[in-house]
Parts: C-alpha cells; structure tokens; sequence
C-alpha cells in the first residue's frame, strides 16, 4: 500500500475546504418587507456577499444585475475598437511606482533584480513554491510469489501468531525461517495487515538478528522483506525499526552477493528514509549512498533499478533540514545518468528527487543546475508519459524560482518552447504548473519578459485567464501581476491588447480574497499609468466598457475591509471625475467619430520604433 503525499497533489480527488472569507446566505424573505427584500437583492447583485467555494460561478460568467445603457452600447460592438484605441495612447508611458504596498510582493521597476528575487523568494514563496507531489514516500512488498524456491515448499505452511512467536524465537534456524516467512506473509495481505501487531509482538529484535545470518540467505531475505513492510507503515512503526537497530545491518545488505537479499534491504532503505528528515539522515549517516550508488548499473534487472532509484529519490526528500550538501554532491552524477535511461519508472522517480534538491534556496538549485540537467529535463517536459511529464516540470518550475541567471538558463535550454503549448494540456494539474513556471520567469527582468511574449504566451494565458480551472487561472493572475509590475511600456501594451483586462475585471466577483486584491492593484496600476500620460479618462472608459466599474463599485460593499477600501480607493481616485468634468462615454450613434479622435490622437503622438512595425490591434 503505497503512501502519497496528501497536501495538493497534482491528481487528487478535488477536495475543497470552506474559505476563510465566506458568510452564511440571506434566507430572510418577506412579502411585509418588500423594499427591504429589494435592497438586498440588489447587494448581491453586486457580490456584496461572497459564495462558498463550492458553488463558485464559473470565471467567464457575467456578475448578477443586467449592464448600464452605457455599457450594452459597448457590448454591441464598439468596446473593442474601443480597446485599440485606448491601448494604443499608452505609447512611451514613463516608469511609475506600484500602486500599492502590496504590490512589493512583486517584482517591478526600481528594484534592482537581486533585490527583486529576494522580495519574490521572501515574500510570495508561500504561493510561488510548489509544496506538493504525487510520488510515493513508502511502497510496500505485496508480491504474492517469493523469489526463493522454497517457497514452493513451504507454502502450505499456516501458523497462528502464537506459532509465529515461538518459531521466530526458537534456536532451529528452518524453525525461524518458516516463522518468519509466515509472518511476511501476514505483513503481505493487500488489505489489513497487521503490522501493529507484529510489532506489538515484540518480533523486531528477532528479524533484525535474522539480517545478520550471512549463513542464512532465505532467512534474510524473509527478516528484510518482513521489516521493510513494517517501515511501509506510520511513522510509530517505522520508529520501531530504527530503534530496533535495522538500519545499519540493512546497509551491510547491500552489498550481499545474492541480489534478491541486496534487493530487499534496497526497499527497506527506501521506506525508512521516506518517513522523514531524521530517518533519512540516520540512513545517509550509515553510509548508505555509496552502497547504493555501487549498485547502478546496466547488467541489473530493470525493476532493481527501479527500487534504487525510488530510494535515493527518499534520500534526496525534505528540506527541514535538507540533506547535507556532501550526501547531494555524492548522488548528483548518478541522478545525471540515470535522467537519460529509457525505463518511465526510472526517469519519474529521478526527475522527483530532481525536484527535491531544487526545492530550496539558490546555493540548492544551483547545485543541480551546474551538473547540465536543464536540457534534458526541457525534452522530457514533452513527454507523453505524466509520470514523467510532472516531476520534470515541478524541477524546471523549481529552478525559475532561483536567480535571474539560473532562469536564464532555463529559457536558454528552451523551456519558452514547452510552457505555452503546456497551457493548454488537457490536465488543468499540468496547466497549473506551466502556469506557475511563467509566473516566475515573468517575475524576473525586462528581457525575460520579452522572451515571454517573443514566445507567444499572450494568447494561451489570456484563454486560461477566460476560461480555465480556477486553480489555474490563479497562476495565470500572478504571471499577469509580475508582467504588469515589472515590464516596459511598451510589453504592458502588449499585454493589453492581447485582452487581458477583460477576463481579470471578470475574476473580480471570485471569493478568493487573495487574488482579488492582486487584480485591484492590476487595474490601479494601469490607471495610473494612464495617468502619468494625460490619458487616464480614456482607461477609464475603456474599464467602464468592460464591466469594469459596475464591479470595483460592488467591491466596496464586500465583507473583506482591505478589498473594500481598495475598491473605494480606486472609484475616489480614477472615476468620481466625470462628474466633475462632464466626461461621459459616447452615445452609440457617436461611438465612431470618438474612435477616430482616439486614434488620431495616438497616430499623431508615436512614431514606431526603427526597425519595427506599428502593433497590430487586436480585432
């Protein structure tokens, strides 16, 4: 029975827990109180309540309420030139400041990079990290058939654990044997075994002494499968192992010439260091790696070398603490190697504990980067296979989290030419993961961010953005709030114009409270920037065109004060001028006559760069 990982991973079944922002529903209905009724209608109309998490609307859908007159005459066509003509007066926008004290959560102008990734790593690391996996921390030997041929003798053999205990403890070593080989057996059964009462038998110290009989290979190997499936268990049970003193003598199993025996304290091994940091040190600290290591090599079976290769994945588990730089400098150039082996079980479990090691700081990522992996792990990115598909990805992803030099190297290796088409995958877990690789690349410098878009990641993110798994579209908001925050003007022009703006306004009614702050502060910054150019009345209609204004104004009747405050701000700030000026969109009939001042105004005020040609309007 194989142990996972619980904590998100990548193919659960989805399990939603309650969020911490929900309030209960209105159920107060009275005909008495019919204006009062009317009152309340219209606040959640405006998702002045938010919903639990289980009946989230769908991001693309349209907030409660029928839209302004204004806003059904964009809706019949016009926003979108709308958009163009307002995107394209953004044109040589100076740098500005983030809006917000939140937005130092990213990176953006006027850092410098190291700075930078020092915010991203201290500050965002809690939703940047990847901190979760679907590889096994333990595995247990249910095999029905023992490799020893005397198995074919003894398998009539049924003892009562009373028998059990008495064999194992007798001084006639076939007597230990069949006992011991029952007891296997009982650790074996695919459902219920009783490992606690084994252990409770007090059979540990017996099996531990079995390992030792060099005289006795059966009876080693029998004691060796026996513990190991013990280990598979809770941590209270594998604590019983090691403390029962099995570690040591099941090192000195590795190198046993007979390989069933080397095989089964290899799997032993495994499941003790994959219970936890202390016991993964205790395994190393016995010397376990080089034994290991010796073991590798292409006259083995291929499922021998499965099972070693899980356990040095094990060995390279955990990060409180990590495992010594020397026990990772030891396994570097084994894991090297066996990244181009052509077994799938192989190359999943190799490209996990690839993963470990740069799940980390730097100096960790760094290590792995120097040994030359990066190519190999952009091919296997393509792979067909998921098992192998996810482990490369999470290490890739992993690496773009280091420093702007090692994320190079990643977009040197040609990762730009995977992670768009991974976007759209058809698991919305694989789309999570190139979504929050890209977050991470975008959060670096300015060419990086060019590269981004030299790829022809705008589209696919946009479409996520739309109409993806929310758990994606989450990403695809902090790749869009690193963009924002740390690009040129002209790549936030880009960014735009590919329609962004319209499916964050819509993510606007989510209940995460999170990412509703993240694309306020989106849209704040934009304002300003239109600001800074003189150009501000025309984002804000562009905004109103989209929705935009009908939802940051139900946003400051939200429960949560940090997004109502937010909301209010922007309303004071970017649109309670109209009033003021007189400013009002256009009617219909005069929406064309006001998108030819637009785009002679912006025709009039840019000259493309030498050497370009003028962007393209999205149509």
């Amino acid at each position: 029975m194989a142990v996972h990982d619980a904590a998100e991973a990548p193919f659960p079944p989805t399990c939603c827990a309650p969020a911490s922002d929900h309030v209960t529903g209105l159920f107060f209905i009275s005909s008495a109180a019919g204006l009062f009724f009317f009152f309340l209608t219209s606040l959640l109309e405006y998702n002045c309540f938010t919903m639990p998490e289980d009946h989230t609307p769908s991001p693309g859908s349209a907030p409660g309420g029928p839209p302004s007159a204004r806003t059904r005459a964009q809706h019949l066509g016009w926003n979108r030139v709308l958009t163009q003509g307002a995107l394209l007066l953004l044109v040589n926008m100076p740098t500005l400041e983030a809006p917000e004290e939140r937005l130092r959560k990213f990176k953006y102008r006027g850092k410098d990079a190291s700075m930078r990734r020092q915010q991203r790593i201290a500050v965002s690391l809690e939703l940047r990290k990847a901190k979760k996996d679907e590889q096994s921390l333990k595995r247990r030997n249910i095999t029905d058939v023992s490799p020893d041929a005397s198995e074919q003798q003894t398998k009539r053999v049924s003892l009562t654990l009373q028998e059990i205990i008495n064999g194992v403890n007798a001084s006639d070593p076939e007597l230990c044997f069949q006992a011991t080989q029952a007891a296997r057996k009982m650790l074996s059964r695919e459902k219920n075994p009783p490992l606690k009462l084994i252990v409770d038998a007090g059979l540990i110290p017996r099996l531990v002494e079995f390992l030792k009989s060099s005289l006795h290979p059966r009876l080693q190997l029998e004691a060796a499968w026996a513990l190991t499936n013990i280990a598979s268990g809770t941590s209270e049970l594998t604590r019983a192992v090691v403390d029962g003193g099995a570690i040591q003598p099941l090192v000195e199993l590795l190198s046993s010439p007979h390989m069933t025996v080397c095989e089964q304290a290899v799997w032993a091994l495994g499941n003790i260091a994959g219970d936890g940091p202390k016991f993964r040190d205790d395994v190393i600290l016995s010397d376990a790696i080089p034994h290991l290591l010796t073991l590798v090599s292409s006259s083995i079976p291929v499922t021998f070398l499965r099972n070693i290769t899980w356990t040095l994945s094990n060995l390279c588990r955990n990060k409180n603490p990590y495992p010594s730089d020397h026990a990772v400098k030891q396994m570097l150039p084994t894991l090297f190697h066996l990244l181009w082996h052509p077994d799938e079980e192989v190359l999943s479990d190799t490209c996990w504990a690839l993963s470990y090691l740069t799940d980390g700081c730097d100096t960790r990522i760094g290590q792995v980067v120097d040994t030359g992996v990066l190519p190999r792990l952009v091919e296997l990115m393509s792979s067909s296979e998921l098992n192998v598909l996810t482990p490369s990805l999470r290490t890739v992803g992993n690496i773009v989290t280091g420093t702007d030099h090692q994320t190079q190297l990643a977009l040197d290796a040609g990762i730009l030419a995977v992670l768009p088409q991974l976007l759209t995958h058809p698991r919305s877990s694989i789309q999570k993961e190139a979504a929050w690789a890209l977050s991470n690349v975008a959060a670096g410098p300015r060419q990086h961010i060019q590269q981004l878009i030299a790829c022809g990641v705008l589209p696919p993110l946009v479409a996520v953005l739309e109409s993806g798994d929310f758990k994606v579209q989450k990403e695809a908001v902090w790749t869009v709030a690193n963009f924002t925050t740390g690009g040129t003007v002209d790549q936030l022009i880009q960014l735009v114009q590919a329609g962004v703006l319209e499916p964050l306004i819509n993510l606007l009614t989510i209940p995460d409270t999170k990412i509703v702050l993240i694309i306020l502060d989106i849209l704040f910054f934009i304002l300003q920037a239109a600001e800074k150019i003189s150009q501000k009345e025309s984002m804000c209609l562009l905004i109103e065109g989209l929705g935009g204004i009908d939802r940051i104004e139900a946003l400051q009747l939200h429960e949560n004060r940090q997004i109502a405050l937010t909301a209010l701000n922007i309303t004071e700030r970017h649109f309670s001028e109209e009033e003021e000026t007189g400013t009002t969109l256009p009617a219909r009939d005069q929406g064309h006559e006001f998108l030819k001042h637009l785009t002679n105004t912006y025709q009039s005020s840019t000259t493309p760069k030498s050497g370009t040609r003028p962007k393209e309007s999205p149509l």
